[in-house]
């Protein structure tokens, strides 16, 4: 199962990653391959934060069945 990303500006990005992957890995996936060049990285947009405008943290794929898209912040 592939993670890609699917968005990227200066201080977000959006992956789509397999739903079964914990925060963990999302992460260091996010920082192994794209880092963003903070001194904290790339972290996961939590539900609350106003940015989610009230979505879930984790949105479900329409292109690829079983994925997932998450929001992360530098």
């Amino acid at each position: 199962m592939n993670a890609e990303v699917t968005k990227r500006g200066p201080l977000d990005m959006q992956v789509c990653v397999p739903a079964d992957w914990d925060d963990d890995k999302v992460v260091v996936f996010a920082n192994e391959k794209h880092p963003c060049g903070t001194e904290t990285g790339w972290h996961i947009r939590r539900e609350g934060s106003r940015l989610l405008n009230g979505d879930p943290e984790r949105q479900p794929c329409q292109r690829m069945a079983g994925h997932v898209h998450i929001m992360l912040d530098a």
